[in-house]
């Protein structure tokens, strides 16, 4: 997936390290090299960080904190929490490299208690941790397009936001640390209701014999309308599910979701549920069906 021209914003070129050069990371990176700044990436798998390099102009380096040395701002998009903590903390983690008063920024989907643990190791160390989880998208990372949600201090909030504008269109400070991860849970539950209600409006269109493509551009235009209609609904009719977001990952993020849930006391009983009704959809295979594929299960 190739991007679009864009035109960044000029600000003063920083020094910055990526890490994680994933579906996301690798385009994510790519935009902050193609605004100005100097980027160094590493990725576990190092012929990946070598590609990138190689298409961008940019550095490879061999671990995490290599790959912070001397860097501002420290951008980090990886799997899950046990990943973070890994190219974080440790002899070799971002932290060990980093200069005094840098800044660590997670777009991870992570869990909120990574992120304070991670804040308070940055700040032991005399750095910045701001958890910067992001949606969007596959598709937004390659159009520099995401939306990111921020938590942490207002000061390194304020360093890193022009910067990370080079990969999205509103970086927006919502609180506190683990804030940003909390927000991201709030987008995923609304997601969930959102694709399991227009499954069901689609399955029982049809059932009804209706041209659900017509009915899609009918309906959207009142009070129906959702980002996920607009851009789900009629590839759904025609049963096509790769585009980015899968399965597995959406089942991850539920997962960190219900688990925050128990703790805070609140009741999550559709998502609860539609947790379980993509734990169907990876009994058909689905695993890395994008998550529109809700649907299949109806039909």
């Amino acid at each position: 997936m190739n991007a679009p021209t864009r035109t960044y914003e000029p600000i003063p070129p920083r020094q910055v390290a990526f890490l994680g050069l994933g579906v996301m990371g690798y385009p994510m990176a790519g935009h902050l090299a193609r605004a100005g700044h100097a980027v160094t990436v590493y990725n576990r798998t190092a012929a990946k960080a070598q590609a990138w390099a190689q298409e961008y102009g940019g550095k490879a380096a061999a671990t995490p904190a290599a790959a912070a040395a001397g860097a501002d701002i420290v951008f980090a998009c990886v799997g899950n929490d046990d990943d973070l903590r890994s190219v974080v903390l440790g002899e070799a983690g971002a932290l060990a490299g980093m200069k005094p008063g840098a800044i660590v920024v997670d777009h991870t989907t992570a869990s909120a208690e990574v992120a304070r643990e991670l804040y308070a190791a940055a700040l032991a160390a005399g750095l910045q941790f701001v958890d910067a989880p992001v949606s969007g998208g596959q598709a937004g990372a390659v159009n520099g397009a995401l939306t990111v949600m921020c938590g942490g201090d207002a000061a390194p909030f304020a360093s890193i936001q022009p910067v990370a504008l080079a990969f999205a269109k509103a970086v927006t400070l919502v609180g506190a640390s683990g804030a940003g991860q909390l927000a991201k849970m709030v987008n995923q539950i609304c997601i969930a209701g959102l694709v399991q209600g227009l499954s069901e409006a689609i399955a029982f269109g049809q059932k009804a014999g209706l041209d659900m493509k017509q009915v899609l551009d009918v309906i959207g235009k009142g009070a129906a309308q959702s980002w996920q209609m607009d851009n789900r609904g009629k590839t759904m009719v025609d049963d096509k599910f790769d585009f980015g977001f899968a399965v597995d990952w959406m089942r991850k993020d539920l997962g960190l979701v219900l688990d925050e849930a128990r703790r805070n006391g609140a009741k999550l009983p559709v998502t609860a549920l539609v947790d379980q009704f993509y734990a169907d959809v990876q009994t058909l295979g689905g695993n890395r069906w994008d998550t529109s594929s809700l649907i299949k299960r109806l039909k």
